[in-house]
Parts: C-alpha cells; structure tokens; sequence
C-alpha cells in the first residue's frame, strides 16, 4: 500500500538538482531543509487547540457574552501565532547571508562575516528543553574569530532521530557559505 506522504519526500528529492527554478526568486530567504516531524507535530496539536478555542469563543458569543469572547479570541489568536511561529523557526539563507529565526528573535549575519560553517561533536540541548545530551551541532564562527550562535543540532525539534537529515542541513547551509563568502552581493 503505498503512502503518498512519504512517496512526496522521493519525488522532491528525485527533483532537487540544487539550481533554483526559473520561476522562483532568487534573492528569497529558503529554508534548506524541511520542518521535523516533531516541530509540525506540535505546530498541529496547538493549531488544532487554537480551532477548538475559537469554537468556544463562537459558543460564547451566541451566549451574549463580549468580553468572555473578546478574552477567547485574544487567547485562540495567540495560540495560532504561536503555531505558526514555531513553524517558521530555524535557519534561513539567501545569497545576503544567514537568518537565524527564534521564536522571539530573529539574527540575519551577512555572508561577509561569516568566516567558517563547522559541525562539532558538543553537548546540545534536547528538544530545546534545559536537559543536554551529546550531539552535532552546526557552528559559524565569525571573520574575526568571534563565536555566532549555534545553528542547528541533531536533537532539536526538526532533526531528532533523523540523523540522514541532519548531515543534508548541515551539508546544505555549508554549500551556501561556500558559494556565496567570496562572493560579494550588491
């Protein structure tokens, strides 16, 4: 039997010849890698709670209550940002630089500061929880030997259990250091 959502990863991959398309823009930030099982499943159970919040808040206004729905609705809304930014958490690059996106921050380091892109055998947080465990992580130093912050770790929410993954981010970001240091973009 087969399943399509996992015949989807072979035809994206059996396409993927690293140029951009045609169509596409190439000055666009992409993600070069695609959000882990764990990171949408999470984003899914809080989109489905947010649905669920705004259901009651429909309930609640055919109650006549406006400001137990005004609550409700100020509350599903956050959930459903909170979804959607933890999907777009993670590294993004364009031929400008690197954007690392937290969920509170987001850091964009121009290609001309980056001086090196490094995976390092290091204690790495655990599902971005405190609780570290022995890892890969992908490093960038900067030109001038200063520290930047880490970019990806084989434990985080995109790459647990996924080490095949892991390698092609790490290998992916480390491409497009490579292409685009020496290349000055005006």
């Amino acid at each position: 039997m087969p399943l399509p959502f996992l015949t989807a990863d072979g035809a994206f991959d059996a396409h993927d010849n690293g140029e951009t398309l045609p169509y596409e823009d190439p000055d666009r930030w992409r993600r070069p890698y695609r959000p882990g099982p764990w990171r949408v499943a999470i984003a899914a159970v809080a989109l489905l709670l947010g649905a669920f919040m705004l259901f009651a808040t429909v309930i609640i206004v055919a109650a006549g209550t406006w400001t137990g729905a005004l609550g409700g609705m100020l509350a599903s809304l956050a959930v459903v940002g909170s979804a959607l930014r933890m999907l777009r958490t993670g590294v993004w690059v364009s031929p400008k630089g690197l954007r690392v996106v937290g969920f509170f921050t987001t850091r964009s380091i121009p290609w001309s500061q980056v001086g090196a892109v490094r995976t390092v055998q290091q204690p790495v947080r655990w599902l971005g929880l405190p609780r570290t465990v022995q890892g890969q992580a992908l490093t960038v130093a900067a030109r001038g030997g200063s520290a930047l912050p880490v970019l990806l770790t084989d434990h985080s929410a995109d790459f647990l259990s996924r080490t095949e993954a892991f390698d092609r981010a790490a290998d992916s970001v480390g491409a497009w250091a490579d292409e685009y240091r020496a290349v000055p973009v005006g």
